[in-house]
């Protein structure tokens, strides 16, 4: 008898080992390099904030973080070549507001920004600055509006391109003063400082950090930012809503991975984010970037992402008819 149950045994052992084997493999995770996809240009916030994060990330995982600028068609490129990899935690996005709008403003995707995703954390968020140039003549928001609505379609502003979230903010600046501006998108976002700077363009919608220095320079200037609370430092700008002007809007950060990513993967990833994140001196470096840090995790940012479409849509649904 013990002669026959010696093979069985045996298999059964041998099986039970290639498990064991196999469950050890899955749950060494990161084992190789992490790519961070960035779905807009070097120099912009969220760019910024990819490496702040990377370098921290790769002394919490033990792993390189390599980030990946992937510009390009208000950040369809890089959502795409994050939907289209594989589902193992080694291509994340770190996305903006602008992703979670992607299908609603291109009907046409060969992937879902939402259903696509598995929201891994928010990191934070930043509220929108209306930016001028100074030569345009003005010196505050509600000469900024008469301007406008003096002179219906003639002033332009930049964005990342269309759907992102500067295109939104000023969109959504627009709607909220009966202002009539005209949007134009770049797939440089250098380029919009470039030309604001030059006079192609009179505007731009965007966090602190993307003109900044400029603020700081007296090269540009900040009429308002679209918040409850005034930006005192380091360069001081009053609210839109101390002008009578009731413009409130911010952009969120992110990261996403694919949405079939195995959710103790989007844990590790979840878990080092926010330890990363908890670090006063990253803190500070991202609050000059004009975010506000924030975390919500995994299923509550995705909940996150889709309350802030629906918040979204009658814009959405005023975009589309001028467009």
């Amino acid at each position: 008898m013990i002669k026959k149950l010696a093979p069985m045994l045996a298999a059964a052992l041998a099986a039970c080992l290639a498990i064991s084997t196999s469950a050890q493999a899955q749950e060494v995770y990161p084992s190789r390099p992490i790519t961070v996809v960035v779905p807009i240009t070097a120099g912009t916030t969220i760019d910024i904030l990819a490496r702040l994060y990377g370098e921290a990330l790769s002394k919490r995982l033990g792993q390189q973080v390599v980030i990946a600028n992937r510009p390009g068609a208000g950040g369809l490129i890089g959502a795409q070549a994050v939907a289209s990899a594989p589902a193992d935690g080694y291509a994340i996005l770190l996305a903006n507001s602008g992703h979670a709008v992607l299908g609603t403003l291109n009907k046409n995707l060969p992937f879902d920004p939402v259903g696509d995703f598995s929201g891994i954390c928010l990191i934070g968020d930043a509220p929108s600055l209306v930016n001028v140039a100074p030569s345009l003549g003005v010196r505050s928001l509600r000469a900024f509006i008469d301007l406008a609505k003096a002179k219906p379609g003639g002033i332009y502003y930049g964005s990342a391109g269309i759907g992102t979230a500067t295109h939104l903010a000023g969109a959504y600046f627009a709607l909220q003063t009966g202002t009539e501006l005209v949007h134009v998108p770049y797939t440089v976002s250098s380029t919009i400082i470039a030309d604001l700077l030059g006079g192609r363009i009179q505007a731009t919608f965007a966090p602190a950090a993307f003109t900044l220095p400029l603020l700081q320079e007296g090269r540009l200037l900040a009429l308002a930012v679209a918040a409850d609370e005034p930006i005192r430092e380091p360069v001081h700008v009053p609210t839109a809503l101390s002008a009578g002007v009731d413009y409130r809007n911010g952009t969120w950060y992110g990261f996403l991975a694919p949405a079939k990513t195995p959710p103790a993967v989007l844990q590790i990833l979840h878990d080092a984010i926010v330890e990363a994140g908890d670090d006063a001196e990253l803190q500070a470096k991202v609050r000059i970037q004009g975010v506000t840090p924030r975390n919500i995790g995994l299923r509550d940012f995705d909940l996150h992402i889709r309350n802030d479409m629906q918040r979204l849509e009658p814009l959405l649904a005023a975009i589309g008819r001028s467009n």
